[in-house]
């Protein structure tokens, strides 16, 4: 399963970095005279309404799926790892202060508080990774405030406590070590949730705005052609679909190898 995630993550990257070489086309070169063309060999996966060619437009909506994915997974786990060890470490009025947070958060459903959030700032691409960002911290909180919990009653914290050791060093060079094999797993699922997310914004019309090509958006436009030109749905319907069971299968392989109550 670990293999398959990520020979699909890998094929995907690959294609988004190597985009411009793979295909002859540019993503917003239109022939209208030719719009919503069927796959042919000139052009394997067709044109949308504008005459567009799908797959350039594919390729360059990868590079933006994957972008924000890495973004807000980057900002969400150091925030979340920040917040979760300090909680965790020192407990008390903190951690009852940053888990009060966390529920609040985690009562609304995160999609709709992203909508909510990109409405009042405005759709963009750098909006929509803070408005993510914001509901996705929380989940690595919680994580890794269970693993400082339990990793501050080892005996190298203690040690390092009476040694004289501050909390900062402790937190940084003792506690957060112990919760990064955890992270990296969530951060995999994350990817995937956050690839999700983006497209359902832009979907919306609250995330990438157009001529810069979109899965989400690519979507939204072949709504209108469902019947007489299924290609423009299928194609980002299967990339979405492949690229978050792949970032899936990493996860859980991960998580099997990772969680000791999976390992044999």
């Amino acid at each position: 399963m670990v293999r398959a995630g990520l020979i699909i993550v890998l094929i995907t990257v690959l294609a988004a970095v190597a985009g411009p070489l793979l295909s002859p086309y540019d993503s917003t070169a239109q022939e209208l005279a030719h719009r919503l063309e069927a796959p042919t060999f000139a052009h394997p996966l067709g044109l949308d309404e504008l005459g567009r060619d799908i797959l350039a437009r594919l390729l360059e909506g990868a590079r933006i799926s994957l972008m924000v994915g890495l973004a807000v997974v980057s900002v969400s786990s150091t925030v979340g790892m920040l917040f979760g060890s300090i909680a965790g470490y020192f407990g008390g009025r903190i951690d009852d202060l940053i888990s009060r947070v966390i529920d609040v958060l985690m009562a609304f459903p995160g999609i709709l508080l992203a909508i909510a959030l990109v409405a009042v700032l405005g759709p963009s691409l750098t909006n929509v990774v803070l408005a993510l960002s914001v509901i996705g911290w929380v989940g690595y909180a919680r994580l890794v405030r269970g693993q400082a919990l339990r990793a501050r009653e080892f005996e190298f914290v203690q040690a390092a406590r009476a040694c004289g050791a501050s909390s900062a060093r402790i937190v940084l060079r003792h506690i957060l070590p112990t919760a990064l094999p955890a992270v990296v797993v969530q951060a995999t699922l994350g990817m995937a949730g956050a690839i999700i997310a983006e497209a359902s914004l832009s979907f919306l019309g609250l995330g990438v705005q157009p001529p810069t090509p979109s899965w989400g958006t690519m979507l939204d436009a072949g709504r209108a052609h469902l019947f007489d030109a299924p290609h423009l749905t299928v194609f980002p319907g299967l990339a979405i679909a492949l690229l978050v069971l792949g970032f899936n299968f990493l996860g859980d392989g991960l998580r099997d190898r990772v969680d000791p109550k999976m390992v044999r």
